[in-house]
Formats: C-alpha cells, structure tokens, sequence
C-alpha cells in the first residue's frame, strides 16, 4: 500500500494533484515526497534496517495525519492505522522488538 501510494505521486494523475491543491502543498512536492515515501518503505522491508525503516514511516505519516488535521479531513484515521499496522508488522516478525515489548510475561 506504502509502495502504491509513493508510485502514484511519481504518476502525478489528477487526483494526487488535485489532493496536494487541496492541502496547500506545491505541486513540486508531489515527486519529491513520492520518493521519500518510497525510500522509507524500501528500508522498512529490508530486514537490517526495518526498525529505522518503521521511525522514518511513522514521521512521515504523522506529516500526513498533521495535514489531514490542519484542513478538517477526517481521513487522518487512516494513516494512523497505517502506522500502527507498520509497527504491528514489525513486532511479529522482529524478535528483539518483542523482547523490548512483551505482550505478556
């Protein structure tokens, strides 16, 4: 979902476009925040780094929860779940994050 939404800003169809006017953004952010959404999914999924990969995610999505916010749109619940299902992800397939986070003793 991270790699589809940081592809379609490379794309640039009409809605991401429409979407950045909405917020206020320029649209010379739309290609460089593609890539930066793509950089920091890439590091999530490989392994050695995927616990930066996760912090770098969660700044980014809390940008985008801040954005959603500043102008009124409810849709800010989606990408918090989105972070939560990052670390939720992370917490079952890394095993000194359980150890850091045990649900249970």
């Amino acid at each position: 979902m991270l790699l589809l939404r940081g592809v379609m800003k490379l794309v640039k169809p009409a809605p991401v476009v429409q979407g950045f006017a909405h917020y206020g953004y320029p649209e010379s952010l739309i290609t460089v925040l593609g890539i930066l959404e793509i950089a920091c999914t890439v590091v999530y999924l490989i392994p050695r780094t995927s616990v930066l990969g996760a912090i770098l995610m969660t700044a980014y999505l809390g940008g985008a929860s801040a954005s959603n916010v500043r102008v009124g749109d409810p849709s800010y619940l989606a990408t918090v779940v989105l972070g939560v299902l990052v670390w939720g992800g992370l917490y079952f397939r890394e095993v000194r994050l359980r150890a850091l986070l045990p649900l249970r003793r």
